[in-house]
């Protein structure tokens, strides 16, 4: 059968990683160094309290060799030498075999080399970063067995570490070991997630097509934290140096960084994922969106990676003796990639497109109806809740700025009469034509509004009384000059009764009874005959 880009030969050779890893009997934390224990202190501390009980007291956590907790203590001393390393592998005679074959594999070995024999030879060709990667991998797969999760976490797990190993080598050559190491262990938390709680993971990685940010996401849910700090918590348990614990912790952190070995890390993930995906075209081609917002994403050629990536799996699972992986044209699946990328991006456009016009059309139509709120329907001129609103924040601004303002109250004469004998509809056509009348006599700047059935307020910002009466005077004239509709062809004229009050003309507290006096002005017209134009405080 297969299964995410492998092929499963049976359960003898199922790929996976297990919490049934060979135990180290009594893990003694006081070998760790003061900086070592202050970290792993600080990370129990941020694990929930239930979640830190429940994996101290679990006694089937993964766990590594001694012998690859000494190389580990090896690696955390100045003066270790290639001779100390190799002297300690040798107490393992598996590990030796294994690490003298990944040394004389295809991967290591030059045309002109000969074989090596020695645990210190292999030593010697790896370097101290692939012989720790080396030695860890090949802990953690020695005495596997699992189900179909296990098998998804180990498929994933090596792959992005050969994928981190290989941005390493584009990016930054020196630290290609560690990346490698950070990457292979940046999903050990699910392991020991499922041997402290293996019913509640049970059903949380039931869906073995879940996203991985998506099961972290549900870890966070479900635990109070995600795999990346509990794997962050045993390695530092583990011993492991800082640096490797915090890599870890971070390995599931976005693309922005400036580190470039982190953002190795950070990128083997996602890149395994796409690649292992029932999907892999779609899944890089969103893969491919996300690089493309990157500044390091240029350095980049998955083109190449991808395709050394399929020998690089090849040369793992014959060194670590696993079944090997389905053969992909990565060439072809890059290209589709990026021509389904092309096809969202036309989409996407057409899509933003569209949803810009829906956009302007609703910023239209709620500027339309925002505007409509604040008129009167039939004059077209403001309404009274506007008029009130405008008038007390120029009332305030005025006294705040020591500036002066007039209104202009205006109360048309006889109308009542007028809708009695011609009917409303010839009232609502003076009203209308009465509303231009003002619209086109003020300024820009000045608020005309009908403030009640035939009453109108004018604001006219600056103006004192006198101005403010000029401008009152030029409505009379208007009025007396132009009908304001006809009824069976004869002109129908109005007059009106005006009052006008102005800011610095009284102590007034607010606007209201800035209103209001331009009201009493009005009626003093209104009492002496009407048609004329009154000033408060009798300019």
């Amino acid at each position: 059968m297969t299964h995410h880009g492998y092929m499963i030969k049976g359960k003898e050779h199922t790929l996976v990683l297990a919490a049934t890893l060979m135990s180290a009997t009594g893990e003694n934390m006081t070998s760790l160094s003061a900086v070592d224990k202050t970290r792993y202190t600080a990370l129990t501390d941020e694990l929930p309290c239930l979640v830190s009980q429940a994996l101290l007291k679990c006694s089937s956590l993964p766990t590594l060799p001694a012998v690859a907790l000494k190389i580990l203590e090896i690696a955390r001393t100045q003066d270790a030498t290639l001779h100390d390393y190799a002297q300690a592998i040798e107490y393992d005679p598996a590990l030796t075999a294994r690490l003298i074959a990944v040394a004389n594999s295809a991967q290591f070995i030059r045309s002109s080399q000969q074989p090596v024999d020695t645990s210190f030879e292999a030593t010697q060709r790896l370097g101290l970063d692939a012989t720790l990667a080396t030695v860890l991998s090949f802990s953690l797969l020695r005495h596997v067995q699992g189900n179909k999760t296990q098998v998804r976490i180990w498929q994933r797990t090596i792959t992005s570490a050969i994928v981190a190993s290989r941005l390493a080598h584009q990016l930054c050559p020196e630290h290609r070991g560690s990346a490698f190491t950070a990457a292979l262990l940046q999903d050990i938390g699910i392991l020991a997630l499922q041997a402290a709680y293996p019913q509640k993971v049970e059903k949380l990685y039931a869906n073995s097509e879940l996203p991985h940010q998506q099961i972290a996401r549900a870890e966070r849910q479900q635990f109070g934290c995600d795999h990346t700090l509990v794997g962050a918590w045993l390695a530092a348990k583990w011993g492991m140096p800082t640096s490797l614990v915090d890599a870890i912790y971070q390995s599931h952190d976005g693309f922005l960084t400036d580190q470039l070995e982190t953002l190795c890390v950070r990128l083997s993930g996602p890149i395994a994922d796409a690649w292992l995906s029932e999907e892999p075209v779609s899944a890089f081609a969103t893969l491919l969106r996300k690089l493309s917002v990157m500044e390091s994403a240029p350095l980049l050629t998955l083109d190449n990676l991808l395709h050394r990536l399929q020998e690089d799996l090849a040369i793992a699972a014959e060194t670590l003796q696993l079944a090997q992986p389905i053969d992909m044209d990565s060439h072809a699946l890059l290209i589709e990639a990026q021509q389904l990328l092309f096809q969202h991006t036309l989409t996407l456009s057409a899509r933003l497109d569209e949803q810009t016009q829906r956009l302007e059309s609703l910023h239209h139509h709620y500027a339309t109806l925002e505007k409509q709120s604040r008129l009167d329907p039939l004059t077209q001129l403001a309404n009274r809740a506007w008029l009130e609103e405008q008038l007390r924040e120029r009332f305030v601004f005025c006294q705040e700025n020591n500036r002066t303002m007039s209104v202009v109250f205006i109360d048309l004469d006889h109308f009542k009469t007028l809708n009695d004998r011609y009917g409303h509809r010839i009232g609502d056509q003076v009203l209308e034509h009465f509303g231009h009348t003002l619209a086109s006599l003020i300024r820009t700047g000045d608020l005309a509004g009908r403030y009640g059935g035939e009453e109108f307020l004018i604001i006219l910002p600056d103006e004192t009384a006198h101005s403010a009466k000029l401008f009152s005077q030029r409505i009379t004239q208007h009025l007396q000059e132009h009908p304001m509709t006809n009824v069976d062809q004869q002109p129908i004229y109005v007059s009106a009764s005006i009052g006008v009050a102005c800011l610095c003309d009284g102590d007034f507290g607010n606007e209201r009874e800035l209103i209001d006096a331009a009201d009493q002005s009005m009626y003093f017209i209104k009492r002496s005959g009407r048609g004329g134009i009154a000033t408060y405080g009798g300019e």
